[in-house]
């Protein structure tokens, strides 16, 4: 029986796997061309091509977006998982459509398109002996939009046989292939002119059968030309002008006015009757000076800046990009390290770290009339909750620097880490509730430690405590922290062992104020049915750790946590059974072989992600820039609510004002399109766009409007500061 579980695992994975993923706007097919088979024994890849490719047939009215997406949008991005000595080449792109929005313009696909990929085949692969085909797996991700934008993504698979010929989708990778721009050979020039703000290019060698004809253009350096620009007959902002001079095609085109690179060669696609040909042209002449943020105007930029400055949290310079780390004035970071003080005070009321305090006045109370012990108690816990601070801050500023979109609360984007929590909650619980004790299971040396070193218990508690409530941003933090990240490494810590500081003070208060500690009852009976009763609290952190687990993977996620929780429930109430001898060992073996048979089949399925679903036409809708910038240009103002699920704040704000029937009718009377930043897992543009706006965490609400100033609300958001900013449009 083990034998033929062992042949026929395989085959059920490769049952398991898919190659086609369908959403409501596309239908997205993973496709293999290998019409000789793969190349293997060392026979090189030219003498067999092969040809991967993902195919999307796009619902009626739905687009996805070339390697330049023009005005907005973004293109289609590919990951493969390959065996080792075999590479993915990149996307032979075939030709692309212009698609207007309003007053701006996109470069992709309607319809269906297939994006081909070549295969390429080292002399360093080496299948197994009695392998018959290649283990392919792909993750792609595009952003799919007709007037509202659906970033989508699918996970792929497929087995490519080795020794036989893939030639079932031939017809359809030669016209993808045969849709491919053909390379233009000679010089080519492109000419800066009237100060930068046109380009004048010239491409010699096209065929003789296009010459005379009207092209169309696409470069393939984004943010460089206005996509937007029609044909015209003469030039202008807006316009460019083509012609022909003998055998040479020339055209005078407006560079954009927010153009934030200068690069030295610009690859230019030409279009004509279904036929493309791709020509490199060198720059000539000195590019004036880019503009200083890419996609923001200046009304937007001025506008954030003026918000954040509000905050307190204006970054050095006023830059919105990520800036040079630069010192503040005095007084500006005075007020900052007030805010994270009063901040972090604020946060001992967030229900995220109400269970761990009060685990701490049990153990203050046990303590009794021993004030050294009470005082020591308070300052380890204040010192473990400042020293995590410090090292969460400096990790999260460490990681940034090193390239990584993070933001506050950042570990709680992790579906193990949000595991690993719920399970912790549950172990407490469990103990609390008297189910199990440590002393049990584990060595009297282990056991005691808590009783033996109650500095350190106290220490960790502040760790755990700061573990829970990082995500919940309280109010004064928010400006803080945004301000935090763009400052010299000394004032950035220093912000948040404030934050730290604020949040211990409570307790210090109650260790080394006799008042505040003659308030708590003296030692007795009470604490057992107080020990028992906080279990409860600790198992409401854990429903709460499972409900942001579900909204990162998915109600599968959230059931196979469920089912690990009551098979680790199970083994410590076995082990800490109160039999004797084998009897106890042997239910205690028992309950851990089930948790060891669950852990392996049920684990994968908390860490995936969960299945994306966004239905068109419901009231909030998934963000995105170009989205935004799609509903600025048709004139229709949006409010963006930046969340995530484990912040408690944006979903106490979400429940109340953002529910409230007043708020919606007078979004629904100001034609205000609401669309929800979803952070619960990391997402780099959702960061990006935080630290654009000087916010470092969420939650964070923007109204922004055509031709006006867009404002950014208050963190604790009342109905009626929502219904003065919508009265201001």
């Amino acid at each position: 029986m083990v034998a033929i579980g062992l042949i026929t695992t395989p085959v059920q994975a490769q049952n398991d796997l898919k190659s086609e993923v369908r959403t409501e706007q596309v239908n997205a097919t993973l496709l293999a061309h290998a019409p000789q088979g793969v190349p293997v024994d060392g026979a090189p890849s030219s003498a067999a091509p092969v040809w991967l490719g993902l195919r999307i047939t796009h619902q009626p009215g739905w687009h996805t977006y070339w390697k330049n997406s023009g005005d907005s949008g973004l293109p289609t991005e590919l990951q493969w998982t390959l065996p080792p000595g075999v590479m993915a080449g990149d996307v032979a792109w075939p030709l692309p459509r212009k698609i207007p929005i309003g007053d701006l313009a996109n470069y992709g696909y309607e319809g269906t398109v297939l994006l081909p990929v070549p295969l390429i085949v080292t002399p360093g692969y080496q299948p197994p002996v009695l392998a018959r085909a290649m283990d392919i797996r792909l993750k792609a991700t595009w952003l799919v939009c007709r007037q509202e934008c659906i970033p989508q993504e699918g996970e792929f698979a497929l087995q490519l046989p080795l020794r036989s010929s893939t030639a079932l989708n031939g017809a359809a990778f030669d016209a993808a292939l045969a849709s491919q721009p053909a390379e233009l050979p000679g010089a080519h020039q492109a000419a800066l002119r009237d100060d930068g703000r046109r380009l004048a290019v010239r491409v010699a060698g096209l065929p003789a059968s296009v010459r005379g004809q009207a092209l169309e253009l696409f470069p393939e350096t984004p943010n460089i030309l206005v996509a937007a620009a029609a044909p015209g007959d003469a030039p202008g902002p807006r316009t460019w002008t083509q012609r022909w001079d003998g055998d040479a095609w020339t055209a005078d085109l407006p560079v954009s006015p927010d153009r934030a690179d200068s690069p030295a060669r610009l690859p230019l696609v030409l279009v004509a009757g279904g036929q493309g040909w791709r020509a490199d042209a060198a720059v000539e002449g000195d590019w004036p000076a880019p503009a200083p943020v890419a996609g923001l105007s200046p009304a937007l930029q001025a506008a954030l800046q003026a918000n954040a400055a509000a905050g307190g949290a204006s970054p050095a310079g006023g830059s919105l990009l990520p800036p040079a780390a630069q010192a503040v004035p005095a007084g500006t970071f005075a007020l900052a390290l007030l805010g994270a003080l009063v901040g972090g005070l604020v946060l001992n009321l967030m229900p995220c770290v109400f269970p761990v305090l009060a685990i701490k006045v049990l153990g203050f109370a046990r303590h009794g009339g021993d004030r050294r012990a009470q005082r020591l108690g308070g300052l380890a816990y204040g010192a473990g909750v400042v020293l995590s601070f410090v090292l969460l801050g400096a990790l999260m500023l460490a990681l940034r620097a090193a390239g990584q979109q993070l933001g506050w609360g950042f570990q709680l984007q992790s579906p193990a880490v949000v595991a690993a929590l719920a399970a912790l909650f549950t172990v407490i619980g469990l103990n609390l509730a008297g189910v199990f004790e440590f002393g049990r299971f584990v060595p009297n040396g282990v056991a005691t430690l808590q009783a033996r070193h109650p500095v350190a218990d106290a220490g960790l508690s502040g760790v755990l405590a700061v573990a829970v409530a990082s995500p919940c941003t309280a109010p004064f933090m928010g400006a803080s922290l945004g301000l935090a990240v763009g400052l010299p490494v000394a004032q950035a810590l220093a912000i948040f062992a404030a934050i730290g500081l604020g949040m211990a003070l409570p307790y210090l208060a109650a260790t080394w104020v006799p008042a505040v500690a003659g308030w708590l009852p003296r030692p007795g009976a009470w604490m057992d049915v107080f020990r028992k009763f906080m279990a409860f609290p600790m198992f409401g952190t854990a429903v709460w750790l499972l409900w942001v687990l579900g909204q990162q993977s998915g109600i599968d996620g959230a059931g196979a946590l469920l089912a690990l929780l009551v098979a680790l429930a199970f083994v410590l109430w076995a082990l800490g059974l109160g039999l004797a001898g084998r009897t106890r060992w042997v239910v205690g073996a028992l309950a851990v072989a089930l948790a060891a048979f669950l852990l392996p089949s049920l684990g994968p399925l908390v860490v995936a992600p969960a299945p994306a679903t966004a239905a068109a036409g419901e009231r909030w809708q998934p963000w995105s820039p170009g989205r935004v910038q799609a509903l600025l240009a048709g004139g229709q103002p949006v409010f963006v609510d930046f969340t995530a699920a484990w912040c408690v704040t944006c979903q106490y704000n979400k429940k109340t004002t953002l529910a409230s029937a007043e708020v919606l009718a007078a979004l629904d009377a100001a034609r205000v399109q609401t669309l929800r930043a979803d952070w619960t897992r990391r997402d780099a543009a959702i960061t990006a766009e935080l630290q654009r706006l000087g916010r470092g965490g969420v939650p964070v609400y923007l109204l922004q409007a055509p031709g006006q100033a867009p404002v950014v609300l208050s963190e604790v958001l009342s109905v009626a500061d929502v219904k003065a900013a919508l009265a201001r449009l």
